[in-house]
């Protein structure tokens, strides 16, 4: 991380769903800060919130109260041009389930967030070839989703994830539909882009081998943060940090709000 510049402030985020007896709170006041260059997971059991979170930021989902800050600018303010270059350029999205289209190759799928704002595959040939080689796909630049692997497809999410070099990359459950070994070598290139390029990673995960290679954990319960968890990035491993989130997940339901 780069010091403690705040480049994500949620402040108070409250997200409400239904009226009457089918009101539902799934965010209830909820305030943290990411810092410029920081891997930050989001934890909790399904239904605690933490897609809400993620989609409220990506503004997949308006809040009902409360205020996200993205480098100075409150994105509620947003609408027209300037709310679709929040979300073109400022974020990137990664899914759970690839969301490649069919119909285009890798390197058209890469290419799409920028395609949207005029950007030839000339003018981004080089960071197309710099990311993929980077997150080792270069061989599959030009084939359809249909014919890689699961891993693969994944890579290439990424890729496109990336490619607008967004403010922040928003990753939801990235794992999700991948086998262990294919989740390692993700989380290793993430892992990678996040230590290299110094990008801001935020991730919500159930999984606590993709959630260790993570600086820092926030564990949400019921619309609420319950707990918090940070990585000795010098001293602490991958597998030391595995235990100690292993360890907040056997309590969650329970606890106190400390940080470990």
């Amino acid at each position: 991380m780069t010091g403690s510049e705040r480049i994500l402030q949620i402040e108070n985020l409250t997200k409400i769903y239904g009226k009457g007896e089918s009101r539902t709170e799934a965010l209830k006041g909820i305030t943290f800060d990411v810092l410029k260059g920081e891997f930050l997971g989001i934890m909790g059991a399904s239904g605690s919130g933490k897609t809400t979170l993620l989609n409220c930021i990506a503004t997949m989902h308006r809040p009902t109260g409360g205020n996200i800050i993205l480098n100075g600018e409150d994105i509620s303010g947003f609408g027209g041009s300037a709310l679709a270059d929040y979300r073109g350029r400022k974020i990137g999205y990664l899914f759970q389930e690839f969301e490649l289209l069919d119909n285009l190759t890798a390197e058209e799928n890469i290419m799409l967030p920028l395609s949207l704002h005029g950007v030839t595959v000339k003018e981004a040939e080089s960071d197309i070839r710099a990311i993929s080689a980077l997150l080792d796909i270069s061989e599959v630049l030009d084939k359809f989703p249909s014919q890689m692997s699961g891993g693969q497809k994944q890579r290439v999410a990424a890729a496109r994830a990336l490619i607008s070099n967004p403010d922040i990359v928003l990753a939801d459950e990235p794992t999700g539909a991948l086998d262990s070994k294919n989740s390692k070598i993700l989380m290793d290139k993430l892992a990678d882009v996040n230590r290299r390029q110094q990008k801001t990673i935020m991730m919500v995960t159930h999984d606590a081998n993709a959630a260790s290679y993570c600086s820092r954990i926030l564990f949400i319960q019921d619309g609420c943060l319950f707990h918090e968890l940070r990585r000795s990035m010098q001293t602490e491993s991958v597998s030391a940090f595995y235990e100690r989130i292993v360890s907040v997940m056997a309590q969650l339901g329970g606890g106190s709000a400390n940080v470990l």
